[in-house]
């Protein structure tokens, strides 16, 4: 107001400089305000590497919504609850079926080709080597005794850490899924208001960097809140709705790439279980997850651009921070 009573006091000799000094104060104002949020973004990858995750949100939750600060962060656009029917998810060009029936192919191609290929070895060898049945028989029961002991001791680790490798060594297409895969968790938690704490984009990733072969790749969330509900026993809507959405998005993000999902199974495991644990009927189930399978696909399809430049961003393993400013820099205004 102040500025705009000067603006009229002036006379017109003036009124060219006036908005000239106008928009250098604006121009000023924004640079600092992208400027601090650069380097809050910073001090959130701090505390997140530090393990303070309360501090990490505390962070975000201070410039969300501010100009120049975190304005996606908390705001997407969803559309409103509801039991949907399944014509009416296929009017949005989404086939329920298809979307929730991941198949991951390309691992079980390669899983295929490498049990042939340790069958016809282990002929030849055999023949090569002029091994008796005896020794072949101990043999056998040693390779079995190895595969019983990664299923037992690590849950399959190993032999998921060695598909895994070669499936990103010998296959871009299967590299660049589980990228876009993940890169969709990433998106639509932070557009809930979810904080992402941190990301692996491969077995070997997730094993250098948690040292566990129990760990597979994927996204890891701040979400002490929500286990704070669970453990009280009482899940709010808003919070299911949060997670149910980032639980679908990487299979939405295949499904809308590729028409078909292949990774994401234990994915739509989890938040089956999820609500068969809160008692859900399965008409209110089936209300849930039919609301989060549309909510997600339209929320993907609106941010296409922004979760292919995240893709590419994680991609070459930048931070939480780094990928959040991706993510701001790359959202207009208008579409939150």
């Amino acid at each position: 107001m102040l500025f705009h009573s000067v603006g009229l006091a002036q006379c017109s000799q003036k009124y060219v400089v006036f908005p000239s000094y106008y928009r250098c104060v604006v121009v000023g104002s924004s640079e600092t305000a992208l400027l601090r949020r650069r380097q809050v973004l910073e001090q959130v990858d701090s505390e997140l590497s530090s393990g303070n995750e309360r501090a990490a949100l505390s962070l975000v939750k201070d410039l969300q919504g501010t100009p120049g600060g975190l304005r996606c962060f908390g705001a997407a656009r969803q559309v409103p609850q509801r039991l949907y029917t399944l014509d009416e998810l296929k009017l949005n060009g989404i086939n329920a079926a298809s979307l929730l029936s991941p198949t991951d192919a390309t691992l079980g191609s390669i899983e295929r080709n490498l049990q042939i290929a340790g069958v016809s070895g282990g002929i030849v060898a055999w023949r090569a080597l002029d091994l008796s049945s005896q020794q072949l028989f101990y043999i056998s029961l040693g390779l079995l005794f190895l595969w019983t002991l990664d299923l037992v001791s690590f849950n399959g680790g190993i032999g998921s850490l060695v598909l895994d490798t070669i499936g990103h060594t010998f296959s871009q297409r299967y590299h660049n899924r589980v990228v876009q895969h993940e890169a969709g968790h990433f998106l639509v938690a932070y557009l809930v208001g979810i904080l992402p704490r941190g990301y692996t984009l491969s077995s070997l990733e997730a094993l250098q960097k948690e040292g566990s072969l129990n760990i597979q790749a994927g996204s890891a969330f701040v979400d002490f809140e929500f286990l704070e509900e669970v453990n009280a026993g009482k899940v709010s809507a808003t919070m299911l709705n949060r997670f149910s959405c980032i639980a679908l998005a990487g299979v939405a993000t295949e499904y809308l790439l590729y028409g078909y999902a292949e990774g994401g199974l234990d994915d739509i495991s989890k938040l089956d279980g999820l609500v068969k644990s809160l008692g859900f009927t399965q008409k209110k189930a089936d209300s849930q997850v039919r609301w989060s399978v549309l909510n997600t696909i339209l929320l993907l399809r609106r941010h296409e651009v922004a979760r292919s430049k995240l893709a590419e961003a994680m991609s070459k393993g930048e931070s939480v921070g780094s990928c959040i400013q991706v993510i701001e820099d790359s959202i207009d205004p208008s579409d939150i």
